[in-house]
């Protein structure tokens, strides 16, 4: 097993957040980790949905929701011969700036799991970062309150 994840404060509120994390059609607007995503079924993100998605240097791969929290969680997975991989994304409140924390967590399981985790850390590092980063670019710009002082960087 090896396991990589990103925290970061977005100063916006948690509904927001979510708004712009549950448009997975429209992250690859945000991050260049991603070149496509297709749902199925078209329209809202569910349990049971499928994604499509396609990285650079890693193809293409189905991605099935297997737990969803409307307005604050879901969890996806993605299997191929000796290997599974979760990516857990979950939105909280952040009280105490008035904004939210987004969690983004990835675990490679399975016989090939370390080796993989191994073996593509580097790029799973980087494409973990740039989509906290986009998410938390696109809330921002949504819903950032006015005039707010913010420190959350």
């Amino acid at each position: 097993m090896k396991a990589f994840a990103v925290t970061v404060p977005i100063a916006a509120p948690p509904g927001v957040v979510w708004e712009v994390l549950a448009d997975v059609e429209g992250l690859p607007e945000l991050t260049p980790s991603m070149t496509a995503v297709v749902l199925d079924p078209p329209g809202a993100l569910a349990e049971g949905s499928t994604a499509t998605i396609t990285q650079p240097r890693l193809g293409t791969s189905t991605w099935t929701v297997t737990e969803f929290v409307p307005g604050r969680a879901f969890c996806w997975r993605a299997s191929r011969p000796g290997l599974t991989t979760v990516a857990e994304h979950i939105v909280d409140a952040d009280p105490a700036r008035g904004g939210s924390v987004l969690h983004l967590r990835l675990t490679q399981l399975g016989p090939l799991g370390w080796l993989i985790g191994t073996v593509y850390a580097g790029l799973t590092r980087r494409y973990i970062a740039l989509e906290a980063a986009g998410i938390k670019g696109a809330a921002e710009r949504n819903g950032a309150p006015r005039g707010a002082d913010w420190a959350g960087d």
